[in-house]
């Protein structure tokens, strides 16, 4: 850096400050102060520590780490990596070795060695020499017979050089980056463009250099006038190519003092270089050491270009001239003026020689110097093209790049740059961008996992972390394309640029390139290095592992021939050699992934899971990024690369697992860890294959030779569903035990043995399906087969605990004809009532209607547990169902058509064997249990406060009025429990029980009810009162069901409103139809013609003529006659049919009604009526 002492007597006077600043304010609690403090002697780092830990600062510690950090190299820590200067020269240390040094060997422990080789651990098929590298035809570079050994040993590592010629004057990069601008000055300026020097220039901020970085990346836009645009622009680059101001300066004087005394129209680098030593004066530096710097580099630049072993008299005579320039103590005290100006002039004069040189290849501005110079100007331009890039964030590019790069397009005719040159410069120097914060990243992460030996894809990736790089790149295949697309209709500038060789030294040999071969071998080596194990660069970065994908085929698939004589033959090859690259990208890459997988499955061998479990999670890993990431792009230039994949792992497992399926016995915990793990893998492996084969229209079936997994598993798996019905048995048995028939909690208002039932039944199919492992339908059969007699168990011990429903029913009481009693009489005794047994009653009491609620809970959580169970088993299976028509299928089968049985038996007739017949078990476990609940709660919850009470006696002082509060209670009561989508049901049930009840009162509620035709209205507005109850205005029952299931008694009921006489005439005409076979009458109903119906009417209707007719025709006992503190019992449903058949009693018909009773006799005998 010219004029450094400047800038270092500014640092020094900052840096004094700020520390004199922070010493003398609160931050730092304690000083140790000694007698004079050198700040220049202290380490800043240690008093920005002290302040940050809040501890005492010690001035000797402080000069001691200062001394202690004088005796390392400078270092500056920037994003592209850490830089040191060093303090001695790099020349005496020679050139850098070209070997590049061995490779680490892996040190594996001795047990894992042993267990990769007791398991046959395979690689790819192709020799071990070959594994490590790819050769240079399968990498798509074509050589006649010396290949480029030493391209197999670049792995991870960017030339920087192309291989240009070395600089023979050891001119360093700070050397060419500021002739590099002092060229972009001399093209301006000779472009007719004004260059104004800085000198006396008004400016709002410091001038500072870093200063002035940090306004320029703060500014975001310039300001548009047209004067002062490029001098702005200008500015701009002297920030980027870190030129002071000071030097600008004397750079811009000096070049315009020069133009304004010629008429020239171009010079060149030479010619320059002599113009800056021309007004070159040491005054005009502000130190020795800057002077001498300066001066050496103009003599090095001059000379690197007009050197010529051809043309002897010129060098003795450069030569000479130059070493007098060189001689600082000759040059500037023992030679005159007049000495100085003569030697210039001879090398000027030598200068102009060499530029009147016409080109070689005639070519318009063509000079001497674009190819005897060309490994300095292609150097220049680079570093022209680097000062695009921002110089505090390499990753970005400056808002003023377009505008810069119009004025760089100034120095082509200077540099030798052809617009097809320029495009392949500017795409190597985006493409070292690129690569430079490529590797900041893996320094990074190899910093972070220092410990970590490429464990897996998961833990160990490497990737670009930010979207510039992805800018980079995309700016450079664009620059690629531009070179790759273009119509070279010049000879002469193919003749040109052919011309611009560089040699690329190997191991074995030496392979000369053009400029153009060398710069795409050298970006190809580098993709083909990432590209060959793309699984570890781009695991998460599938948009960049496409960009340098096809960065590495568009540079690496060209026809390079090597050449005493380079002969550059073309650019596209036929398709062939990039579907043989891809190929190789995918075996080295998937070799290097099964390599890192099982090292680190030998590595987790004292681990809990088997490392055949881990090695076949790590493939399987591998296999889903090739389906999601990279198959998708690899497919578009070769179609069969999941394929290859898919197979190369198929066939490593298959490999390592063989051996362990022979030794298979029976199920151990090893077995239930790696044969799922296997399974999982080979159906991720034909998803896989199979990706490609539908593209390809081929049956993917015959790519693989299945594992032998279902054959091995198949009677395991059926051995184990069976024990877990022993199982499952045994806990539904407990918990049935166990149960009291109390809701769960105020929410789930069901038995808590449902749940458990529940629970062990999807624990159990959980663990069916956690198997992972091929199934056909004749596991899903059993599976479905125990879940149903598992449930059907459990149904049947609910429903058997119910009390047979006809126990619920009072005796009924013996048919007799009313008749008040005139004179005290003996009343007959009726027959006590049958007893009923104990443990009925036990049950009975057991049985309240809380706990009925429950059970119907109960029923209903079941009927919907079952639909969810069924809606999981179907998801599962079909997973199950979709894995095993890939890997059996040989043809593509319709997707509706499911899989059978031996029987011929689909999957959906199973289900609907099963779960279809539970739901039906539950939904009549619902209807019995709730006409039982409505029997319960009618017959004998409220049998005195019902049926003994209402009209017993007379209707008048019985009324249902009292009867409806209880009725109101036990609603609410079943309301508030059972589950409202069963509410309805429910209560409809309990209005059933109730209009029997009711009937059996009007009916067959004995002796001591009678009703008049009075009373018929009080019945009626009782029986309306008693729907009402059960609608409740609208927030009960449905008035249409309501009505519906009353219409029956409402015509019954209306019989007692109808004359004596006409009752008789519908009996008798009942009779002869009955005797006829002309019945409607069917078992266990009635209807309001019927002789059953009819009959008992009769019986209950306060009418002398009833009365006569029952007593003439039937002999029925006068009502007066019963005591009905006892009531006779009947083995009968019917205590008409026992009164007929006891009595045996003739009546005083017609000869017809004889044998039409006489057969009504036979027919009842046939028929229970309750």
């Amino acid at each position: 850096m010219e004029f450094s002492n400047d800038l270092l007597r500014r640092y020094r006077d900052d840096r004094r400050k700020l520390l004199e600043f922070l010493l003398s304010s609160d931050l730092i609690k304690e000083i140790t102060t000694p007698a004079d403090i050198e700040f220049d002697h202290l380490s800043a780092d240690y008093v920005l520590e002290c302040i940050q830990s809040g501890g005492v600062l010690d001035v000797s510690q402080a000069t001691r780490r200062y001394r202690d950090e004088s005796s390392h190299p400078i270092a500056m820590h920037l994003q592209s990596g850490d830089v040191f200067y060093l303090l001695s020269g790099t020349e005496s240390a020679g050139s850098p070795p070209r070997r590049v040094a061995p490779s680490i060997p892996l040190n594996r422990k001795a047990n894992e060695s042993d267990f990769v080789e007791r398991n046959n651990f395979p690689g790819p098929n192709y020799p071990a020499a070959e594994r490590s590298h790819i050769s240079s035809q399968e990498a798509g570079i074509n050589y006649q017979e010396n290949t480029i050994p030493c391209a197999k040993s670049l792995d991870n590592k960017l030339t920087h050089s192309v291989g240009l010629p070395n600089l023979r004057t050891g001119l360093w990069d700070d050397d060419l980056r500021e002739t590099a601008y002092e060229v972009f000055l001399a093209c301006m300026l000779f472009s007719g463009l004004e260059i104004q020097t800085t000198e006396g220039r008004k400016r709002e901020k410091s001038s500072k250099f870093l200063s002035g970085l940090k306004n320029r990346k703060e500014k975001r836009h310039i300001e548009s006038a047209p004067i002062e645009s490029h001098l702005k622009v200008l500015d701009t680059i002297r920030l980027q190519m870190q030129i002071s101001e000071a030097a600008d300066a004397f750079i811009r004087r000096r070049l315009t003092q020069f133009v304004m005394g010629k008429v020239c129209a171009q010079i060149d680098v030479p010619q320059l270089s002599l113009v800056l030593l021309t007004g070159l004066l040491r005054s005009d530096f502000p130190s020795e050491k800057s002077y001498l710097h300066w001066k050496s580099r103009q003599v090095n630049i001059f000379e690197e270009l007009v050197r010529s072993d051809h043309m002897k008299t010129e060098k003795e005579m450069i030569e000479e001239s130059l070493e007098k320039i060189k001689n600082s103590k000759e040059w500037d005290i023992k030679m005159s003026s007049s000495q100085r100006r003569d030697a210039l002039l001879t090398l000027r004069q030598v200068a102009l020689a060499f530029s009147s040189i016409p080109g070689r290849f005639g070519i318009e501005g063509e000079t001497y110097y674009w190819t005897s110079g060309y490994h300095l100007n292609i150097r220049l331009y680079e570093k022209l093209l680097f000062g695009l890039f921002d110089v505090l964030e390499e990753s970005q590019i400056i808002e003023e790049a377009e505008e810069i790069l119009k004025l760089v397009k100034l120095t082509w005719s200077m540099l030798g740059i052809t617009e097809r040159l320029h495009h392949t410069l500017f795409a190597w120097v985006l493409f070292q961008q690129v690569h430079r914060l490529f590797w900041v990243t893996l320094t990074h992460l190899i910093k972070t996992f220092t410990s970590v030996q490429f464990p897996n894809e998961n833990l160990f990736h490497l990737k670009f972390v930010t979207t510039e790089e992805a800018i980079l790149l995309d700016h450079a295949i664009r620059e690629v394309k531009h070179v790759l697309s273009a119509d070279i209709k010049d000879d002469k500038e193919v003749s040109y640029m052919r011309s611009l060789t560089c040699p690329t030294v190997g191991i074995e040999c030496e392979t000369r390139f053009d400029l153009l071969q060398s710069i795409f071998f050298s970006i190809s080596l580098w993709c083909d290095s990432k590209l060959q194990d793309y699984h570890l660069y781009f695991s998460q970065n599938s948009s960049f592992f496409e960009r340098v994908l096809t960065m590495g085929l568009s540079t690496g698939t060209q026809d390079f021939i090597p050449h005493r004589n380079t002969q550059f033959t073309g650019y596209f090859l036929p398709n062939d050699v990039v579907t043989q690259k891809i190929r190789v990208y995918i075996e080295k890459t998937q070799y290097a992934a099964c390599r890192r997988a099982i090292d680190f499955a030998t590595g987790s061998m004292n681990g809990k899971r088997h490392p055949l479990a881990i090695l076949a999670s790590e493939l399987k890993q591998i296999a889903e990024k090739d389906l999601s990431i990279f198959s998708p792009i690899l497919r578009r230039w070769y179609p069969e690369c999941a394929m290859i994949s898919a197979k190369m792992l198929h066939q490593l497992y298959g490999e390592t697992l063989k051996p362990f399926m022979k030794d298979i016995t029976s199920i151990t915990e090893d077995v239930r860890k790696v044969l799922p793990a296997a399974y999982g893998l080979e159906c991720c492996l034909i998803e896989l294959y199979s990706s490609a084969c539908e593209e390809n229209n081929s049956h993917y079936s015959r790519g693989f030779e299945r594992y032998q997994i279902a054959e091995i598993s198949k009677p395991f798996i059926l051995d184990w569903v069976v024990a877990q019905y022993e199982r499952i048995l045994e806990w539904t048995g407990r918990a049935f035990d166990l149960e009291d028939w109390e809701p769960l909690s105020a929410q789930q208002k069901h038995a808590a043995s449902a749940v458990e039932v529940f629970r062990i039944i999807e624990e159990t199919v959980d663990q069916f399906f956690q198997w992972s492992l091929p199934m056909d339908i004749t596991h899903l059969q059993a599976l479905l087969s125990i879940i149903f007699h598992s449930l059907d168990t459990y149904l049947s011990k609910v429903i058997s605990q119910l009390v047979e429903k006809q126990k619920l029913y009072p005796s009924t009481p013996p048919l007799t004809r009313y008749k008040e009693a005139t004179f005290p009489i003996i009343k007959r005794k009726v027959a006590e009532s049958s007893i009923i047994d104990h443990e009925i009653y036990k049950e009975l009491d057991e049985l309240t209607s809380s706990k009925l609620c429950i059970r119907l809970n109960t029923y209903r959580y079941i009927q919907k547990q079952v639909a969810i169970l069924e809606e999981g088993i179907r998801k599962s299976w079909e997973s199950v169902a979709s894995n095993r028509k890939d890997r059996y299928s040989t043809e593509r089968t319709p997707a509706t058509l499911e899989p059978t049985d031996v029987n011929g038996e689909s999957v959906s007739e199973i289900f609907v064997a099963t779960m279809d017949c539970i739901r039906d078990s539950a939904a009549q476990g619902i209807q019995k249990t709730s006409e039982f609940l409505g029997a319960k709660v009618v017959f004998w919850d409220m049998r005195d406060s019902f049926l003994s009470y209402l009209y017993y006696g007379g209707v008048e002082g019985n009324r249902i009025e009292a009867v409806l509060p209880q009725f109101d209670k036990v609603l609410n009561d079943v309301c508030s429990v059972v589950d409202d989508t069963i509410r309805d049901l429910v209560v409809s049930n309990i209005w059933k029980a109730s209009l029997e009840g009711f009937m059996w009162v009007l009916l067959d509620g004995g002796p001591s009810r009678a009703f008049s035709d009075s009373d018929t209205v009080l019945i009626e507005e009782d029986f309306n009162m008693l729907k009402e109850l059960f609608i409740a205005d609208g927030e009960g029952l449905p008035r249409s069901l309501v009505e519906e299931e009353a219409k029956f008694y409402r015509q019954v009921l209306s019989l007692f409103s109808l004359q004596t006489e006409s009752l008789i005439k519908m009996l008798i005409s009942s009779s002869q139809n009955m005797s006829a076979g002309v019945n409607r009458y069917k078992k266990g109903q009635r209807y309001v013609g019927d002789t059953h119906t009819l009959l008992r009417v009769l019986c209950h209707k306060k009418d002398k003529e009833a009365s006569k007719f029952l007593k003439k025709h039937y002999r029925f006992p006068a009502s007066s006659e019963y005591d009905e503190t006892a009531v006779e019992s009947s083995s009968f449903g019917s205590p008409f049919v026992a009164d007929i058949l006891k009595r045996g009693a003739s009546f005083s018909w017609s000869e017809k009604s004889h044998s039409s009773f006489r057969s009504i006799t036979k027919k009842f005998q046939q028929v229970s009526w309750k």
